[in-house]
């Protein structure tokens, strides 16, 4: 399925032989045999199991295909790039499994000093790869997020340094991530809702991008933490950025939802002026009020319900309860708008529901330990990982700082 998806994207950049070698070597580290499989976890309600791979989150689906690909594009038309990563908690340690000791990458990794949990931390800080540098950024996945869209904007700079993007702003991660909706339609047999945890809309917008491959998709529900910009987006009208709050879901703390702007430009059908303009009045005042038709056009495709700490909490406790298993935070607001759709009958009919469980709860103890008494038990992917060396730098958080740590490292 992947091969035939992305072989849709890829033109002539790579051959059949190499594609198929490339997604073959990303999903050999899998630790499940279907990659991304369905659970049932209730009546036509189940969970879609995205954390199997080496970093125990949804992010190394995409990642690994897209260091595979790197890597072939490197070797067939030499000279280096540099991978400059914001990261929320899963972004970053995806990419370092994916790229770091790859020949001719250098790959930097920002997340938000504080704002990950210890786990996420680890993952990233503990890679002993010399092409690895980790940046503990002093402010919020979005500051980090804004450092990474300067760097591009920087033409000369991104040019000199063969700045490249992981960040769902390159589009071969929605490509990766569109295959999963399909592989779980497939099996289903049926047209299905999925209720997708989202910060930066990425992955949810991979399923509106299968839907206008052609498939079938009954709807899909925005699922959201106390940082609710989409929520209100959705629900309201309005598309408004606040302040980031520290969550239990801290990979789902972000203010500024950067694939959204791809939902806009569709919603608007394909109206690249009204879009950019729109964007344009957002950077400035961060406020934009959504033209009816565009709202209308969203909510004929979208759902949004957001959940707070304790609704995060409440469906951890719940699903360990009614059947043993245990999810993470991010599943949890997952379930949570689930439910909450259930009950005020906004399910879209008799389909059924898809929860995307998009990171091992082992990443997120403290948070699984409030919820049900104990934290959930160590795989032995992470075994081990507290007792490794470190190895990070705090730095503040301007972009004409982030240029010369980069520049310092790569002429080091």
């Amino acid at each position: 399925m992947a091969f035939a998806i992305l072989s849709r994207f890829t033109a002539e950049s790579f051959s059949d032989g190499e594609l198929r070698a490339a997604v073959e070597a990303a999903y050999a580290d899998v630790d499940a045999p279907a990659i991304a499989p369905l659970s049932q976890i209730g009546a036509g309600e189940y969970l879609l199991e995205l954390f199997h791979g080496p970093t125990l989150a949804f992010k190394d689906i995409a990642m690994q295909i897209l260091g595979q690909l790197f890597a072939k594009a490197l070797a067939k038309r030499g000279g280096r790039a540099t991978i400059v990563a914001a990261t929320s908690g899963d972004t970053g340690s995806a990419a370092i499994a994916a790229l770091g000791g790859l020949p001719n990458i250098d790959v930097f990794v920002m997340h938000p000093k504080g704002r990950v949990s210890d786990v996420q931390r680890l993952q990233m800080t503990t890679a002993a790869q010399a092409n690895v540098h980790n940046i503990a950024l002093e402010g919020t996945f979005d500051d980090a997020q804004g450092i990474v869209k300067d760097l591009f904007a920087d033409i000369e700079f991104a040019r000199q340094i063969g700045l490249t993007a992981v960040n769902s702003i390159n589009f071969a991660r929605i490509a990766a991530q569109c295959v999963y909706y399909f592989t779980a339609t497939a099996q289903l047999g049926r047209p299905a809702t999925f209720v997708v945890p989202t910060g930066n809309f990425g992955d949810i917008f991979a399923g509106e991008a299968a839907a206008r491959m052609g498939l079938d998709v009954a709807r899909l529900v925005i699922a959201t933490n106390a940082n609710d910009i989409m929520a209100r987006a959705l629900n309201d009208g309005v598309y408004a950025a606040g302040n980031a709050h520290a969550t239990l879901s801290p990979s789902m703390d972000i203010q500024v939802a950067s694939n959204f702007e791809r939902a806009l430009f569709e919603a608007s059908g394909r109206d690249a002026a009204w879009t950019a303009a729109a964007m344009g009045d957002f950077a400035r005042s961060r406020r934009l009020e959504l033209p009816r038709a565009v709202l209308e056009s969203l909510r004929a495709r979208y759902s949004a319900f957001a959940s707070d700490d304790g609704e995060t909490r409440a469906a951890i406790a719940a699903v360990h309860q009614q059947t043993g298993r245990i999810i993470d935070p991010h599943t949890a607001v997952g379930v949570a708008a689930a439910r909450r759709m259930g009950q005020n009958g906004r399910s879209g009919g008799p389909s059924p529901v898809v929860i995307l469980s998009t990171a091992h709860p082992a990443k997120f103890p403290d948070a699984v330990a409030q919820a049900i008494g104990a934290p959930p038990p160590e795989p032995v992917r992470l075994s081990g990982l507290k007792n490794l060396p470190e190895r990070l730098d705090v730095l503040g958080r301007d972009t004409a700082l982030i240029k010369r740590f980069i520049s310092s490292r790569l002429t080091a």
